[in-house]
């Protein structure tokens, strides 16, 4: 009985080895395959910030105007809210009063939209390559784009009582083509450091350019 069952361990043994040489050769694909697959899929599905970024084009600041620009928008929505109070005081009903006061939000929210479109979809990005200024409405678009090595000297100001307490402001940014206006920013005064800081980190410093009066100026 004892050598059968010495036979059998042996028959049993023998053809268990080259499965456990499969399983260890689709162990180590398993573990090769999903780390090609996840550098190629890294690599394809880089998350872009805006349409026009280059494939390996890394974005370093992004920033938008004080939502103080939609100051008038806020007026006219504000207008469109009293003027729905309007059928109320012609017949006193709680569903004149109910339905007016639909309608003036509705109003105020249609008369705000294109403002708000304005504030929203205008962005400022500084990538590791370039400075994008994209302004947007409903029926316009503008671009400017500037290269890093092109910027000279990037300053602030903050004037007036309106925008001390407000706490926005002026950017310009300084290139060889001309001066980038940008009127209305949040926090001047730390955004201009942030843009500094960039330049800095990718060895680009910043020096005062001699003065032309063919240069441009570029207001926003």
């Amino acid at each position: 009985m004892s050598k059968k069952e010495s036979e059998q361990e042996l028959k049993t043994e023998a053809p268990t080895k080259p499965s456990s040489r499969l399983s260890r050769d689709s162990n180590e694909s398993s573990q090769v395959s999903p780390d090609g697959d996840s550098r190629e899929s890294s690599l394809l599905g880089k998350p872009k910030y805006f349409k026009e970024q280059f494939d390996d084009e890394e974005v370093r600041l992004v920033f938008r105007k004080h939502p103080i620009v939609m100051r008038k928008g806020l007026l006219l929505a504000s207008a469109g809210l009293l003027a729905g109070m309007i059928p109320a005081l012609i017949k006193p009903e709680y569903s004149y009063f109910f339905g007016g006061l639909a309608g003036g939000f509705g109003l105020a929210l249609i008369l705000i939209f294109p403002w708000w479109v304005r504030w929203y979809f205008s962005v400022y990005i500084m990538t590791d390559r370039r400075f994008i200024q994209q302004t947007r409405s409903l029926l316009q678009v503008n671009v400017v784009d500037i290269g890093l090595d092109q910027i000279q000297m990037i300053n602030y100001q903050i004037t007036g009582l309106e925008e001390t307490i407000l706490q926005f402001g002026t950017i310009v940014v300084q290139t060889y083509v001309g001066d980038l206006v940008i009127h209305d920013v949040h926090h001047p005064e730390k955004v201009q450091q942030k843009m500094v800081h960039v330049l800095r980190d990718l060895g680009i410093h910043h020096t005062q350019r001699p003065v032309n009066e063919d240069q441009r100026v570029i207001e926003s």
